[in-house]
């Protein structure tokens, strides 16, 4: 049987532990023992985007001592967090040190969840049914940093039920980006309020997501005009058996 480990991230463990639950049912479902490391933390990425190294670099190690401890595949929800272990990790210590080389290997073997079914499982079909319209929002993280571009229009192609439908600026940024929205909230409302828009007119009645951050932040746009679009995490999508969970 294939082992995995669950990467958590903050924002899963704290806003959204449905999903997390759905990720952990549907990974064991296809056949993927689930090992979940207690002493997981943040990953370090909110010290480390805005310019705080050394706390980060604490995190990370308390991170690649945690997750590096086996040497099974690390599988989280978030394009972002995923992006930070994959890229930034091995930047934080010197070359050719124990550590860079640890984190070298932690970050070969850590994944978001879709690129994981679709690119290391060879899985497309995981038997979801969704019957509803659907359009999909690409987080910039997953798509810049990691450079998804197919992985969960794959998946959700083989969605039964599901029909998906065009998104207008698609690939453009949410305003989200975790402390921008902080920094630069005039800026990233207008962001935020041209995303929302965009889904309104696609015509669907379900936006799907695969970031968490990206998730809150356009859900609470539609919360805002009093949409009745659904905003949904890729795994309850994926995760569906025809049943739908109010947002």
């Amino acid at each position: 049987m294939t082992s995995a480990q669950l990467f958590i991230t903050c924002l899963g463990d704290q806003f959204f532990t449905p999903t997390l639950k759905n990720m952990v049912h549907l990974l064991e479902q296809l056949g993927v023992e689930i090992i979940f490391p207690a002493e997981q933390t943040c990953c370090g990425q909110p010290h480390f985007n805005n310019g705080f190294e050394s706390q980060s670099r604490r995190v990370a190690r308390h991170f690649l001592t945690t997750f590096g401890a086996s040497n099974a595949p690390i599988i989280g929800p978030s394009g972002s967090c995923v992006g930070m272990v994959k890229h930034h990790y091995p930047e934080l210590f010197p070359a050719g040190s124990a550590e860079h080389n640890l984190a070298l290997d932690v970050a070969s073997r850590t994944f978001e969840l879709t690129e994981y079914l679709v690119n290391e499982l060879k899985i497309s079909d995981v038997g979801a049914v969704y019957p509803h319209k659907v359009t999909y929002h690409a987080s910039c993280h997953s798509l810049r940093e990691l450079g998804l571009k197919t992985e969960a229009k794959t998946l959700l192609s083989h969605v039964k039920g599901l029909e998906l439908v065009p998104l207008r600026e698609e690939e453009t940024c949410c305003g989200f980006g975790g402390a921008f929205s902080v920094t630069y909230p005039v800026v990233s409302g207008s962001m935020m309020e041209n995303k929302v828009r965009n889904v309104i007119a696609s015509g669907a009645d379900t936006v799907v997501i695969t970031e968490p951050g990206c998730l809150m932040n356009i859900a609470g746009g539609l919360r805002k005009v009093n949409s009745s679009i659904r905003a949904m995490h890729i795994i309850d999508i994926l995760s569906s058996r025809g049943t739908v969970h109010e947002r």
